[in-house]
C-alpha cells in the first residue's frame, strides 16, 4: 500500500490533487481511506498516473477528465480506472481497449483512430521532472509482482525506504550491506536519492 506522498510521487500528482481528486463525485476512491490515513494501491496509482499525465503533460482541464471518466462509466466499463488507457486526442479524449479507441468526450462511444502514448515514462509536471514508473531511478524498481508493486531496491525484495531510514540515522552506505546483504552500496545512495524525491511531494499543493 502507498501513503499519500508516495503515491503522488510516483504518479506525478501532487498531495492537493490526491485529496481534490476523492472529493465527490471522486475520481478515484483509494484503497483505504480512514478519518486521518489514506493508503492507495499499486492499481490506484496507475490510474493516477494517467489522470495526472492527462491533467499537467497534456493540459487537459478537470471538468473535461471528470466528464471523460463519467461517460466511460455510461459505456458499461466497470472495471478498475487502471484497466483504461485514456489519451487526449486534439479536443477530446479516447480510451484504448482491445486494439481499439472508442471516443469520451465529443463524440462518446464513437470509434476513432488515435496514436497511443506511455504514460510510464518520463514527463513535465506540476512540480518538475516526473520519473519514469517501473524504474523511477537506477537502483530503484516498482513491480507489481513484488511486493504488490511498492518501491523496492532493484533486484531484491527490500523496501526503498528502508535503506532510507538507516542512512537517514547516518549509518554510511557502506555499511548498509550489514543490515540487507543484498542491497550494495551504491543502490542504498540510489534508495536514499528516491526518498529524498519522494519527499519534495510531501509538501500538500492545490488541484
Amino acid at each position: 500500500m502507498y501513503p499519500s506522498p508516495l503515491a503522488a510521487a510516483l504518479s506525478g500528482a501532487s498531495l492537493g490533487q490526491l485529496e481534490y481528486w476523492r472529493k465527490k463525485p471522486p475520481l478515484l476512491v483509494p484503497q483505504y481511506v480512514s478519518s486521518n490515513r489514506v493508503l492507495y494501491s499499486y492499481k490506484d496509482v496507475v490510474a493516477l498516473r494517467s489522470l495526472a499525465y492527462l491533467r499537467q503533460k497534456e493540459k487537459l482541464s478537470l471538468q473535461k477528465i471528470r466528464i471523460s471518466v463519467h461517460n466511460l462509466r455510461r459505456l458499461g466499463k466497470d472495471a478498475h480506472l487502471s484497466e483504461y488507457k485514456l489519451i487526449r486526442m486534439g479536443d477530446t479524449v479516447v480510451v484504448a481497449e482491445g486494439g481499439q479507441t472508442i471516443d469520451l468526450l465529443k463524440r462518446p462511444g464513437n470509434y476513432v483512430v488515435a496514436e497511443l502514448v506511455d504514460v510510464f515514462g518520463e514527463f513535465e509536471g506540476r512540480q518538475g521532472r516526473v520519473l519514469p514508473f517501473q524504474r523511477p531511478i537506477r537502483g530503484v524498481a516498482v513491480d507489481p509482482e513484488v511486493r504488490a508493486g511498492y518501491p523496492v531496491v532493484e533486484g531484491t525484495r527490500v523496501g526503498y525506504d528502508q535503506v532510507a531510514g538507516l542512512m537517514r540515522d547516518n549509518v554510511p552506505a557502506e555499511e548498509v550491506p550489514m543490515f540487507f546483504p543484498s542491497v550494495t552500496p551504491e543502490s542504498a545512495r540510489a534508495a536514499l536519492e528516491f526518498d529524498s524525491y519522494v519527499n519534495t511531494y510531501a509538501v500538500s499543493e492545490s488541484a
